[in-house]
């Protein structure tokens, strides 16, 4: 029985049926394979497995079924050839570099990426002389004038952790492919049920899947999706390497696809109302949130995502110490780094998620002390609204 009809299934449909065994009496649920390697029927069949002669699972550092399942189900709604998982977002993107780059090449990365990223490419890339220039992620000209001779990979988020500004995905990757570089997009934020960089010209897309492709802040994860042959090249980094998803995990982020785009739904619109709610607020200095007419970026957001996602951020007068006010008040958002949960959590990017950066690259970054971060849930909305005001009412006595 084949899955050939899957070609024309919708994004819903493939959430929930890509990767299946279309086959009869097979489990009606994505089995786990929890084990480290496979067992051959002759010598010739292992031999013939792992030369790649005959298809097959050898070793779960770089083939399992269950791992398999995601990487084709998460390639298929990004509209990619191929994916690979990895044991993080981080691992993801680490796998990216060292697959596309080497000793003397130069990357351009948006200047506003988490700020694990900024470390990845300042404090390891550089190890390896591989040189790196960030860049407004909205001005289209830094991102040409940064190019060189050299220049191999452009990154970037968009929206982008923690002030949802958003990049011209269209218009960044012609500027790479001119200058014979790839684009990789972070769609970590939108995740394919909101956008698609992919059909807007990026090469690579990667994912902290972690967030919301897991969706319930449960396991570890990241991954890949792009053309077959890089993705070919970036297998093969992990099967050396070793920065594998494991199978437990692979089944997580399987089941949590197939509600991606219900929930996807659910949080771009708490979040719509949260922050025009904020917006209006009197504690409030100024909100961050594509959706928002206000937001500079609201056109383009518009233009290459069918909505807004969950997160936001808003300052508030005061700095550090109020700021902090505000987070230790509120009783129904957790207070944690994480975000793409079905629980909302709240966090200060100056000193969590951004807190190795410098002073100049915080202030560059537009990160300021009294930035505050919500990661909008599921919870109803009224009781988000309730909680946001016992932090205000905690930094206005």
């Amino acid at each position: 029985m084949s899955n050939e009809w899957l070609k024309e299934a919708g994004f819903e449909t493939l959430a929930i049926r890509e990767g299946l065994n279309p086959g009869f009496e097979q489990e009606h649920s994505d089995p786990i394979y929890a084990t480290s390697s496979f067992v051959f029927e002759s010598a010739e069949q292992a031999a013939a497995t792992f030369s790649g002669e005959r298809d097959g699972n050898t070793y779960s550092r770089f083939s399992n079924p269950t791992v398999s399942v995601f990487e084709k189900r998460l390639a298929a709604l990004e509209g990619g050839q191929e994916g690979v998982a990895t044991s993080s977002g981080m691992a993801a993107i680490l796998t990216l570099c060292l697959t596309v780059l080497r000793a003397g090449d130069h990357v351009i990365c948006s200047r506003n990426v988490f700020g694990s990223t900024v470390g990845l490419f300042n404090n390891i890339l550089t190890k390896l002389d591989i040189s790196v220039t960030f860049v407004a992620l909205r001005e289209l000209d830094d991102w040409r004038q940064a190019v060189t001779s050299n220049t191999k990979l452009f990154f970037c988020e968009t929206p982008s952790n923690p002030l949802c500004e958003v990049g011209n995905i269209r218009e960044i990757a012609n500027i790479a492919h001119d200058s014979g570089a790839l684009l990789a997009v972070d769609n970590c934020f939108c995740t394919p049920a909101l956008q698609r960089p992919l059909s807007l010209g990026a090469d690579v897309v990667m994912h902290s899947a972690t967030k919301y492709l897991d969706g319930q802040g449960r396991v570890l994860g990241g991954a890949l999706v792009g053309s077959e042959e890089l993705m070919a090249e970036a297998r093969g980094f992990v099967r050396v390497c070793g920065p594998s998803m494991s199978p437990f995990n692979a089944w997580i982020f399987s089941k949590g696809l197939e509600t991606l785009q219900l929930r996807m739904d659910a949080h771009s619109q708490r979040a719509q109302a949260l922050a025009e709610w904020l917006e209006a607020h009197a504690g409030v200095k100024k909100v961050n949130y594509c959706g928002l007419a206000s937001h500079p970026d609201h056109a383009l957001a518009a233009s290459q995502q069918s909505a807004f996602g969950g997160v936001l951020s808003f300052e508030v007068d005061g700095g550090r110490d109020r700021a902090w006010g505000f987070i230790n008040a509120v009783r129904l958002m957790s207070l944690t780094a994480n975000l793409g949960d079905v629980k909302t959590t709240v966090c200060h990017p100056a000193s969590t998620t951004h807190g190795r950066l410098t002073d100049e690259q915080k202030q560059q970054g537009g990160i300021t002390e009294g930035l505050i971060r919500i990661a909008v849930g599921l919870e109803d909305l009224e009781d988000l609204k309730r909680d946001c005001e016992r932090g205000f009412a905690a930094i206005s006595a």
